[in-house]
């Protein structure tokens, strides 16, 4: 009698582990735009996300959904790539159609169905934001890449990436995002007023 694991077809496990192997080699294109040194991959970007949503502690959210949210909320980059708000060359409309589309043949090259109707699923909830868990992961996606710039302007002393944190003021609403964001904000503030008095 046939297993459900004798079922899966190993192959196509790899294939998809192939394809998603481009995550950890394709850099963020907003810090290769900024030209910061050793940029992000998108997969470094993923785990900070799910690391960050492991650290909530809201008992309103279901923090294991936040998490497999965030660690799976920019898989469809393996096949479109990173593409940027403010790239006039796709439409938002178009960018998630075409990540839609990769989201299927992430689950269908697969092969394991259950596994990749749970990935799609939550990434059309990450998409519609219609649930307390996708606000969080949306905040979060954020925050991490406010952490990241202000981990490259420590590292790179003439890098200022203050558009970053402009274009994140007011938006973090849940209250553990907010605190941090805050606190962020207050030593970056501190770090630059230090560093002006040199």
């Amino acid at each position: 009698m046939a297993t459900k694991q004798s079922l899966v077809d190993t192959g196509k496990v790899l294939a998809f582990l192939r394809i998603c192997y481009r995550l950890k080699t394709t850099k963020r294109t907003g810090w290769v735009m900024k030209g910061v040194n050793q940029p992000e991959s998108i997969s470094d970007h993923m785990y900070m996300a799910s690391l960050m949503a492991w650290c909530i502690t809201d008992p309103t959210v279901n923090k294991d959904r936040c998490i497999k949210m965030a660690f799976v909320h920019d898989l469809a980059e393996s096949i479109v790539g990173d593409i940027v708000p403010h790239d006039t060359r796709v439409t938002p409309e178009q960018k998630h159609e075409m990540e839609k589309a990769a989201m299927l043949e992430l689950g269908q090259t697969l092969g394991i169905e259950e596994v990749g109707k749970e990935f799609y699923d939550l990434w059309m909830e990450y998409e519609k934001q219609e649930t307390p868990e996708s606000h969080v992961v949306k905040q979060l996606d954020k925050f991490e890449m406010i952490f990241q710039a202000n981990e490259y302007e420590k590292a790179e002393e003439d890098k200022n990436l203050q558009g970053f944190f402009d274009s994140t003021e007011g938006v973090f609403k849940h209250g553990e995002i907010s605190q941090w964001d805050v606190l962020l904000r207050k030593e970056r503030e501190e770090r630059l007023a230090s560093k002006e008095t040199k």
